[in-house]
């Protein structure tokens, strides 16, 4: 009997580990060849499933995005708005090595999409999420206030408290002590 292969099963195990190579190495050694060594597989079966780095690298970030969203929308959410609101973007921020290397993953994109419109197209997804996100927390926020400004602002907080994180000029801890001021002056 020919064995039965999970293959959307097999591309989320080639995605982590396209996950644990940046964490570990950094985006630019994302490779077939480095893929492959990490998964255990060969590079032609790895191949089988992903032609190019750019395909790779979509379907990674795809998962991040789709893993992220699943956990918000599976949360329970603490009680109180800025509790809730500051709950909801962490999951969405590097404050421990899971999240981090999401974050790693999604933040690639900005670069790697200046090149290649297919990965541009996932970044564009990463953006538009990440934003949609903000515009349904927004009017927990602000309630009589510009929903759209206050998305908009929160939106642009959150990406660039991360970016500082990924780069090293803050740690998590001061990340999200920024975020919980922004979120009272919001709230004032």
């Amino acid at each position: 009997m020919p064995k039965v292969v999970d293959h959307e099963a097999r591309r989320r195990e080639l995605a982590a580990a396209v996950g644990r190579v940046i964490a570990r190495d950094g985006v630019a050694e994302v490779s077939i060849r480095s893929v492959a060594a990490e998964s255990g597989w060969s590079s032609g079966a790895l191949r089988h499933y992903f032609a190019t780095r750019g395909e790779l690298l979509a379907f990674a970030c795809e998962q991040v995005i789709d893993q992220v969203t699943e956990r918000i929308t599976g949360m329970d959410t603490p009680d109180g708005v800025r509790e809730a609101v500051l709950a909801v973007l962490l999951e969405t921020m590097p404050v421990d090595e899971r999240r981090h290397a999401e974050a790693t993953i999604a933040f690639s994109f900005l670069a790697l999409g200046l090149g290649d419109p297919a990965l541009a197209a996932v970044q564009k997804r990463h953006f538009a999420q990440m934003y949609d996100l903000c515009r349904q927390l927004a009017p927990h926020l602000t309630p009589d206030g510009d929903v759209e400004a206050t998305a908009r602002c929160l939106h642009a907080v959150v990406d660039g408290l991360t970016v500082h994180v990924l780069a090293g000029h803050l740690d998590a801890d001061e990340m999200v002590r920024r975020l919980g001021n922004y979120l009272d002056e919001v709230m004032a």
